[in-house]
């Protein structure tokens, strides 16, 4: 059932990315495990300006499986947040992952109600099929119908179109662009160089495995002691927690104040330059204006 509301969506590709790398970020924590992949939960937020409604961004909710609900006062806080960074921008509605809309989605959609009063449900299907060519994103708006004599609130499914500006058309190229590196074209300098950090977390956990296998062995008194072998395994387990020492966590802030100070120092430039547009601008239309006085003092 299509939407009547005469609305029209527009959708940036960072909401599309934030939900995307939402999914998959919870995906690799569960441990890739088989079967139907976690769902995850977020929040939307764009400006609707008169019959348009333009979505910019989107963050992250926390869902209580056993609630059956959301976390209200991580949503507010967030929502607070965002506010304070982007004052214009306004909760639009929400967002999931699955399939097809599920029967717990119209609680959720309706608890969301007092944030806005016709909130959106943009539901996103992370299974890849090759032979489709639309993106894998339904829109849902929520309408009153009386079915069977009741009144009652159903999704119905909107149009949107994809919106994008220079500074989001630059990044998406810049994400989906593969740069060659060393004569190959099948990955990335960042893409390898994430892959081999992920090859080699996977072997040291595997070796910690196979460590920790042996000493329960051990303990079981299914492997005899041998105190040599035990003394290499205390060597190699007090190697492994380097990262709780004084001069790791010295060095940790040292490199996030650093990062903290650069982006300072952009968001200063940023204003400094709008400062400067503005005077620039300003002292053009004082400069006509004086222009234009003088002018009509000579002529009278």
């Amino acid at each position: 059932m299509s939407s009547s509301s005469g609305l029209t969506f527009k959708l940036h590709p960072l909401v599309i990315l934030n939900i995307a790398d939402h999914h998959t970020r919870v995906k690799a924590q569960s441990g890739g495990a088989s079967g139907r992949p976690p769902r995850v939960f977020g929040c939307v937020l764009g400006v609707q300006s008169g019959r348009t409604v333009e979505i910019f961004n989107s963050f992250e909710l926390k869902y209580d499986p056993a609630l059956d609900c959301l976390d209200r006062q991580f949503l507010e806080t967030k929502q607070e947040q965002y506010k304070k960074v982007f004052p214009k921008y306004d909760v639009l509605g929400w967002y999931s992952t699955g399939s097809d809309v599920q029967d717990s989605d119209m609680l959720i959609h309706k608890a969301l109600m007092d944030i806005n009063e016709s909130p959106i449900y943009i539901l996103l299907n992370p299974a890849i099929n090759h032979a489709q060519k639309d993106l894998p994103i339904t829109l849902y708006e929520s309408e009153l119908h009386v079915i069977e004599g009741v009144p009652s609130l159903i999704f119905v499914k909107s149009s949107y179109t994809i919106e994008t500006v220079e500074a989001e058309r630059i990044s998406v190229d810049h994400v989906a662009h593969i740069k060659p590196s060393d004569g190959s074209t099948a990955a990335t300098q960042l893409a390898a160089h994430l892959t081999g950090m992920h090859s080699a977390i996977k072997m040291l956990n595997s070796r910690v495995k196979v460590l920790h296998h042996h000493l329960v062995s051990i303990q079981k008194g299914n492997v005899p002691y041998e105190h040599s072998l035990l003394r290499q395994i205390s060597s190699l387990v007090r190697r492994l927690p380097a990262i709780d020492s004084t001069k790791f966590q010295d060095d940790f802030l040292m490199e996030y104040n650093d990062t903290l100070l650069m982006t300072y120092l952009a968001t200063i430039t940023k204003c400094s330059s709008t400062i400067n547009e503005l005077v620039d601008k300003f002292n053009v239309a004082y400069d006509k204006q004086s222009r234009r006085g003088g002018g009509r003092s000579t002529f009278i």
